[in-house]
């Protein structure tokens, strides 16, 4: 039980986002209205994103120090992970988007900045296929990954608050926090967050576990 209380956690918040998240009463704030429960699934998937890639980048940082296959695997496995919370960010962001701005894309700074951050990670995806030679693939990939995650943080933190934007603390607007006072919203919020990111780690953990099984059986053969 000691080793798995953090999944039966993430089932737990994870149930209860879900359902609070559907139920739960909301402020009934202009122009968001019940788009507004977007912000327990939209937002704890990109703060889940960002963990899980910054796991990523730790693991190719610990992979150029210490070359071993469970460093590369542990990197690649998070970034993928991460690269499908991004789709998912995209995905809702888009939808919310479209109740809230009138289009699935505005091409809001924001926006935009997301998309590419995306493609550099689809690149580094691309990176790794072209290199059949093990050692090579990890350590080129490596080295692209940390640089992928240090463009990602200016291009979604930094370069859409520099310019105008429809997304909320960018671009002048304001924060949730700045005009929403009904802490409902926080109680499912917080637990959404840790939810989806132990999800997200536990999908990591899974497939890091069966990769590194499949190269000892390789190895095996």
């Amino acid at each position: 039980m000691k080793n798995y209380w953090w999944k039966i956690l993430a089932a737990l918040l994870l149930v209860f986002t879900v359902t609070a998240g559907l139920l739960t009463e909301v402020p009934r704030l202009a122009i968001l209205n019940e788009t507004i429960r977007n912000l327990f699934f939209h937002v704890p998937m990109w703060f889940g994103m960002i963990i899980i890639l910054l796991v990523s980048v730790v693991y190719s940082i610990k992979y150029l120090r210490n070359p071993t296959i469970k460093n590369d695997v542990i990197a690649y496995e998070s970034a993928k992970v991460g690269i499908l919370f991004g789709v998912l960010g995209i995905i809702t962001g888009m939808e919310w988007a479209k109740f809230t701005w009138g289009e699935y894309w505005s091409n809001d700074p924001k926006q935009n900045a997301a998309a590419i951050g995306l493609l550099l990670y689809f690149a580094y995806l691309v990176l790794r296929s072209s290199f059949a030679e093990q050692q090579q693939r990890a350590r080129i990939s490596a080295v692209y990954n940390i640089f992928a995650f240090f463009a990602l943080i200016p291009l979604l933190f930094i370069l859409p608050r520099l310019t105008d934007s429809l997304h909320p603390g960018n671009g002048g607007n304001p924060g949730f926090n700045s005009y929403d006072l009904d802490n409902r919203l926080r109680l499912v919020f917080y637990p959404a967050v840790i939810g989806w990111t132990l999800l997200g780690v536990w999908i990591v953990n899974v497939k890091a576990r069966l990769e590194l099984l499949k190269q000892r059986l390789y190895e095996t053969v």
